[in-house]
């Protein structure tokens, strides 16, 4: 039986990235999605700050409504696993201005947006997340991550011209 967990005689293997689309991936087999979620983290975060800020953020969008999610999982053994998202989610790194631009633009979109502040890094809990937020204009949030989703071409014009996160 193989282990699922890395040991240093059985390295991670190198994740291939996700392409979504166009005729090849249709030729191919690969679903294309009409929806797509993506999320971006300021690049200049420590990595454990880039973690959670990513893992609030997916929350965000998961939280969006029962279209994002896919069904839930069951091994062979019968152990009942929780349901993931039904698509990828793509992971961008952007600077300050970056992040700000991609923001202005899902928002005047109206796709649906999540927002992780640097006040956030303070605060203990939901509530606490909530008012921070709303505390700040628009205009004035210090980001440094959000998440979008909606209709693929929008998401993809939101985020044009940011890196895929390394």
């Amino acid at each position: 039986m193989t282990s699922i967990v890395p040991t240093a005689a059985q390295p991670v293997p190198a994740a291939r990235a996700f392409k979504t689309g166009g005729p090849r991936a249709a030729r191919l087999g690969r679903m294309r999605f009409d929806t797509k979620s993506g999320i971006v983290v300021r690049a200049d975060l420590a990595a454990w700050q880039k973690l959670n800020v990513t893992a609030f953020l997916a929350s965000g969008v998961a939280g969006g409504g029962p279209q994002v999610m896919g069904e839930p999982y069951a091994d062979g053994s019968d152990n009942r696993y929780l349901a993931m998202f039904r698509q990828p989610v793509l992971v961008y790194a952007a600077g300050t201005a970056g992040l700000r631009g991609a923001h202005a633009r899902a928002v005047t979109r109206g796709l649906d947006v999540a927002v992780y502040t640097e006040e956030l890094f303070k605060t203990d809990h939901d509530e606490d997340n909530r008012a921070a937020v709303r505390a700040v204009p628009a205009g004035e949030l210090r980001l440094v991550g959000i998440a979008v989703h909606g209709p693929r071409n929008a998401v993809d014009k939101v985020l044009k011209g940011l890196a895929l996160h390394p």
